[in-house]
């Protein structure tokens, strides 16, 4: 049966072939070894000669590709691409990738850069630990607002109006009530930074810090997800003392280094 796109309360224009090949990028982001025509149809409750045309033109444009072992539909590099050549994330990840290497390297441990987009946080910039032993936070990942240092750092230093909205526009974790959100992100406020326990794997702990543009506004955070080891170089203080040098040194790149009262 073909689905029949309908606009959303408000909205007065649709575009349904491109609705049906964003549903199918956006489909196939969430399937790492990719899907067959069929399955693609099926999820998204379309006719498979409809997925036909969309796959042929989106193939063809290069945003996705068909692995001929398995016949499967998998989305290529085109949109991590296209997504870099933004103005806003190509001067924040150029601005960025040297100071974050130096920092990898200085204190042998990986670090990533994430901004907010929408209700999760996107990491835009990534750089391995030199030793042996890596935890990394894969390139180009989405993760949980509230789930993650980053987002809450970022969110520590936005406006009460900006914090609002995304408070509005994202779901709280079950175990988290408003009251403990804002104590928080209050408490990452005073100190200028965070540093805390993984929200996902034991023994590692992040320590985060938020990266100003020229506005005084909070875009970006740099986190490093600190794993110990029983020999290490650095002590854990000095490991702080970089990375807060290291946010410093991407926000006065970028025109900022002053927060926002």
């Amino acid at each position: 049966m073909t689905k029949t796109t309908t606009a959303p309360e408000g909205q007065k224009y649709t575009a349904p072939a491109l609705e049906k090949g964003l549903d199918i990028l956006e489909l196939l982001s969430t399937e790492e070894s990719g899907l067959m025509q069929t399955d693609i149809a099926r999820r998204l409750d379309r006719s498979v000669s409809e997925i036909f045309r969309m796959l042929v033109v989106l193939q063809s444009r290069g945003y996705v590709m068909q692995n001929p072992q398995t016949d499967r539909y998998v989305l290529t590099t085109l949109l991590f691409e296209v997504a870099h050549r933004t103005p806003f994330i190509k001067r924040l990840t150029t601005s960025a990738a040297p100071v974050m290497q130096r920092l990898a390297r200085a204190v042998n441990q990986s670090c990533h850069l994430a901004i907010i987009a929408g209700d999760s946080v996107l990491v835009i910039g990534q750089v391995d630990s030199p030793g042996n032993n890596i935890m990394s936070v894969r390139l180009g990942a989405k993760i949980d607002l509230w789930r993650a240092s980053s987002g809450r750092v970022i969110l520590a230093h936005l406006s009460p109006e900006a914090l609002e909205e995304a408070l509005a526009n994202a779901d709280l974790p079950a175990e988290t009530t408003l009251a403990k959100l804002h104590s928080d992100l209050a408490s990452i406020r005073a100190t200028g930074h965070e540093v805390k326990d993984s929200f996902v794997a034991r023994g590692i702990v992040n320590i985060s810090a938020p990266v100003f543009d020229h506005s005084g506004s909070a875009i970006a955070a740099l986190t490093m997800p600190y794993l110990q080891r029983y020999q290490e170089a650095l002590p854990f203080d000095d490991c702080i003392a970089t990375l807060l040098d290291a946010a410093a040194t991407i926000s006065r790149n970028l025109g900022g280094g002053a927060r926002t009262a």
